[in-house]
């Protein structure tokens, strides 16, 4: 429920001088931590190409994640999310920067996605798939699937902040339409982009459900991320007039029922393969249910679900930012894990072998998207200053 208010909350921007020397450090590690991963990646290509594909497809999920919480804001017409959604349209839109980072993938795909390298004239298999798993077709898929999403994200940004200037309501008409657009179509292309980029790495696996168990942990961090960004700035002064105490109760809410999303969709994709017992389907998780990588299956089971959902399922402590931020950097960190447990067991099919270039891989594309997003943090109001819905935003009361 909200009450009207007669006068909107008067625009904020970003002032950065509250950024100091982080952007300069962001940069400055970027910088060193890019030029240390290509030095060692000369060294070890392929431990480079299983590495870059995991903090890319970590940050990834991360984007996309942040693009889906906005189509539903614009699709189901939300109210209590337009204190938040100018930033959640900011990390979307470095889709086009991730793109450019992911450029090295071209140079080594046949060591991470070896079906790349394989004869079809000598592999049946592949030979059957051959329509769909070729080089050409599969680049192909990668550059619709980047151009898709970074257009949907630069159009819902570009009306967000055309509507900034004007006020006029036609803005938010013409998102809600790019939004009943792209959610059947992204859904599919989310999905064909985790069989590719995934599954990919065993074409002898599959799993019709995979792509949303990948998009059920993009949405929830996501989630985690705007929650530990949207109580950084109002700790430093700022959403102050659009984020009330409320806001943290149906943040809360939503983490444990995405938890709980996620954690039902992991148990639904394994039990189905265990019970079936299917050589073709078991093959991911007998991979993942031997030495160290069990001891991690177990982690991410108490981690990602156990965990957060003991401490979400009481009220009271929704209501603490600072509670909130401790849950979701969990959480976040669970979801690293996941990816991990999810692409370098196939590099290191007899056990957890972590690799400096794993941890530098992951830093060095955080570091440059979180400069770039630091850049444009003060390019526009802190929030969609003429939203029609920001008096409901301002006055949100669960």
């Amino acid at each position: 429920m909200s009450n009207e208010q007669t006068s909107l909350p008067a625009p904020e921007t970003f002032d950065y001088k509250h950024v100091g020397g982080r952007f300069v450090g962001l940069c400055l590690t970027a910088v060193v931590t890019l030029i240390i991963t290509l030095v060692l990646g000369l060294g070890d290509p392929k431990q480079f190409a299983f590495s870059w594909l995991f903090a890319g497809s970590f940050f990834f999920t991360l984007l996309i994640g942040s693009l889906f919480w906005v189509v539903v804001h614009h699709a189901v017409d939300s109210a209590w999310s337009v204190g938040i959604r100018r930033q959640l349209e900011n990390i979307s839109c470095l889709l086009p920067l991730l793109a450019l980072l992911l450029v090295p993938l071209f140079f080594v795909a046949p060591l991470v996605w070896t079906w790349m390298a394989a004869d079809p004239v000598h592999d049946h298999e592949l030979a059957e798939k051959s329509a769909y798993l070729n080089v050409n077709f599969f680049w192909l898929r990668t550059v619709f699937y980047f151009l898709l999403f970074g257009i949907v994200a630069a159009l819902l940004r570009r009306n967000s902040i055309a509507q900034d200037k004007d006020g006029a309501a036609i803005h938010t008409i013409r998102n809600r339409r790019v939004a009943f657009f792209i959610i059947p179509v992204g859904a599919i292309a989310l999905t064909f982009w985790s069989f590719d980029w995934i599954m990919g790495l065993n074409i002898r696996w599959y799993s019709t459900i995979f792509g949303i168990y990948l998009f059920a942990g993009s949405a929830l961090a996501a989630l985690c991320l705007i929650i530990l960004l949207a109580n950084a700035l109002r700790s430093a002064g700022y959403l102050g007039r659009v984020l009330t105490a409320q806001h943290n109760f149906a943040f809360g809410k939503l983490l444990l029922a995405f938890t709980l999303f996620w954690s039902w969709i992991a148990f639904v994709q394994y039990m189905l393969i265990w019970y079936a017992n299917i050589p073709e389907e078991t093959a991911y998780y007998v991979l993942r249910s031997t030495g160290s990588w069990k001891v991690l299956g177990i982690v991410l089971v108490v981690g990602h679900f156990l965990i957060p959902f003991t401490l979400l399922i009481f009220r009271a402590p929704k209501a603490s930012a600072g509670f909130l931020g401790m849950v979701a950097g969990w959480i976040l960190a669970m979801h690293l894990l996941d990816l991990y447990t999810m692409i370098l067991p196939v590099l290191h099919p007899e056990g957890f072998d972590p690799a400096v270039l794993d941890i530098a891989a992951v830093i060095a594309i955080g570091s440059t998207l979180g400069a770039l997003f630091l850049k444009k943090l003060g390019d526009s109001p802190l929030w969609p200053s003429r939203d029609p819905r920001l008096a409901e935003a301002a006055n949100y009361n669960d």
